[in-house]
Parts: structure tokens; C-alpha cells; sequence
């Protein structure tokens, strides 16, 4: 971002034809001032349109990660052995002004299961 010497407004960037070729200046909209860019020809930007894989972004603990006891656990009751302790994560499954889902695995059986907040 740059500021006009003689004012100090900011300048924005304004694209000037001569014939076939095109430059790019910055022009203070308050009074006129106009400074050539450094790249003065402008070229042409080729959009790169990524695609991501909606599993990319979901986060699976497995045995190995499970192993290292650095998730924190909490106090609720296993479904299938009724155990009370039970490592603890969210994820954000769904849109973002939508809570988060927290997903538990149980310490003695690895079941796993979910609470949608």
C-alpha cells in the first residue's frame, strides 16, 4: 500500500490502455497525483482452481495416536462397556456458524462414538 506524496491519500492501482498495451498506475483519487507501477506492463494471471476432497478435512484418530495418551479424557459413560473415562476431540463437521461435534473414544474398548452440541 502507498500514499501519495503530496497529500497523503492513499493510491489505488488504475489500469491506463495506449493502443495494444496496457500499464498500471497508482492514482490518488483526491488530487490527481499518478505514479507509474515498477512492473508497468500488465500481464495476464492464469487462475488455478483447486478442488479439495471433503474427507481431506476430517480428523480420524487411529491406534497409533490413540497410544500416545495426549488427547484429554473425560468423565462420561461408554455405550458398549460402560466404562467412565474417555479421550475427547471436536471437529467441525458441519457449516461454521454451526457448533462442532465432539467425538469420544472410550480408554478400555476404543469404541467410538459422537455428541452433536
Amino acid at each position: 500500500m502507498e500514499f501519495c506524496p503530496k497529500c497523503g491519500s492513499r493510491l489505488e492501482p488504475k489500469k491506463f490502455k495506449k493502443g495494444k498495451e496496457a500499464t498500471l498506475m497508482l492514482v490518488c483519487s483526491k488530487c490527481g497525483y499518478k505514479k507509474q507501477e515498477e512492473s508497468s506492463t500488465v500481464e495476464p494471471k492464469i487462475a488455478k482452481v483447486i478442488q479439495h476432497d471433503p474427507q481431506q478435512f476430517v480428523a480420524v484418530i487411529g491406534k497409533e495416536e490413540q497410544k500416545l495418551r495426549t488427547l484429554p479424557t473425560v468423565r462420561v459413560e461408554c455405550p458398549k462397556c460402560g466404562n467412565n473415562v474417555a479421550y475427547v476431540w471436536q471437529v467441525q463437521t458441519r457449516g461454521a456458524d454451526e457448533s462442532s461435534t465432539q467425538f469420544l473414544r472410550c480408554t478400555k474398548c476404543s469404541y467410538t462414538f459422537r455428541e452433536y452440541s
